[in-house]
Order: C-alpha cells, then sequence, then structure tokens
C-alpha cells in the first residue's frame, strides 16, 4: 500500500474514532471517564474496527479533543464544548445522504449563497459540504442538485446559522443543461 493511502486510512479511521467519542459524550450530556472507554468500544466494534489497541486509541482521540477544544475535562467528567458540538455536526453532515428517487422529476435544485467575506471560513465549509452531498457549482455561490434536498438545506441552515444567507430553489430548466445532465450522469 501506499504512502498516501495510508495516511488517508490513518486520518479516516482517526475521524471515525473522534466522531464516536464525541457522539459519545454528546449521547450521554457528561460522562465519567470510567464509561466513556466501555461505550466508545462498542460503537468501534459495531463500526468494524478491530480493538486490540483499542483502550490507547481511546485515550489518544480523548487527549487530541482535549487539546484541540473539542470537549472539557471537569474533575472526573467529559462534556462536549460548543465547538465540539459544532464539529459532531460537521462530522454527521458530511456523512448525510440524500435518498435518490427511482425517476427524475426533471426539476434542478438550485441553491444560492450569500455570505460575506468576513466569515469566508463558514463559506468554505458550506462549499465542502455542498461538494461532498453531490452538488454541482453552476458559479462561485451558485449550486444545483437534481434531487429534492430540502430537508439537507434545512439543516445547513440550522447548523451553520445562516437562515436569510442561503437561497432554494426548485427550476423547471436551466440554460443548456445537457452539461450538467452530463456531470450527474443518470439522470434524463
Amino acid at each position: 500500500m501506499g504512502k498516501i493511502e495510508e495516511e488517508y486510512r490513518k486520518r479516516r479511521r482517526n475521524a471515525e474514532i473522534q466522531k464516536v467519542v464525541l457522539g459519545t459524550i454528546a449521547v450521554a450530556g457528561g460522562l465519567s471517564v470510567s464509561l466513556l472507554a466501555p461505550n466508545a468500544l462498542q460503537a468501534l466494534k459495531m463500526l468494524g474496527f478491530k480493538t486490540t489497541r483499542r483502550i490507547e486509541s481511546i485515550k489518544e482521540a480523548k487527549t487530541r479533543l482535549i487539546r484541540a477544544g473539542l470537549i472539557s475535562y471537569n474533575g472526573n467528567v467529559l462534556s462536549l464544548t460548543a465547538k465540539g458540538e459544532t464539529k459532531l455536526s460537521l462530522l454527521e453532515l458530511n456523512e448525510y445522504k440524500i435518498k435518490k428517487p427511482k425517476r427524475w422529476d426533471k426539476k434542478w435544485r438550485v441553491l444560492i449563497f450569500d455570505i460575506s467575506e468576513s466569515r469566508k471560513t463558514l463559506r468554505d465549509k458550506v462549499r465542502r459540504t455542498l461538494i461532498a452531498v453531490g452538488f454541482i457549482r453552476l458559479q462561485d455561490s451558485v449550486w444545483v442538485y437534481p434531487y429534492d434536498c430540502e430537508d439537507l438545506i434545512a439543516l445547513l441552515k440550522t447548523d451553520f446559522k445562516i437562515g436569510k444567507e442561503l437561497l432554494y430553489m426548485i427550476v423547471d430548466s436551466i440554460e443548456n443543461d445537457e452539461i450538467i445532465k452530463e456531470q450527474f450522469g443518470s439522470i434524463s
């Protein structure tokens, strides 16, 4: 296996462990450190991780999450910080899948956003999320998708707190949409 592939797998594994630990803490509200390991281990096993280095992995993840400011350690209790809650939402949002119907309804879903330069980081997060879900960029802040994704847009507006800056439209036609159809492949 190549070096790049190995690094990718390690980053992906760390992201999964991070998600499990954050999710476990989020579900429990505040979590005693002694309770963290068994709950996180069960979640890791369900995801198919081999748990031979399990205790060390969870301890390392806990240390990284505390250093990153995603969780706080008060006495013997771990809890999510506001930054941790945001990170968990993003991890879950990136795995969000839109159900594709068997037949395309011949309507385009167009998303336009206007997020100021002072919030460039947020604008980049929105773009990365749209790419991860499968949107195609028409112009700088204009994105298109062929299927109903209103639930995702509502989630984006809520998680990123960008209600009025995001405009969702359902459009019957787009000029020269043959190119867009080709990019989505399976629609006609």
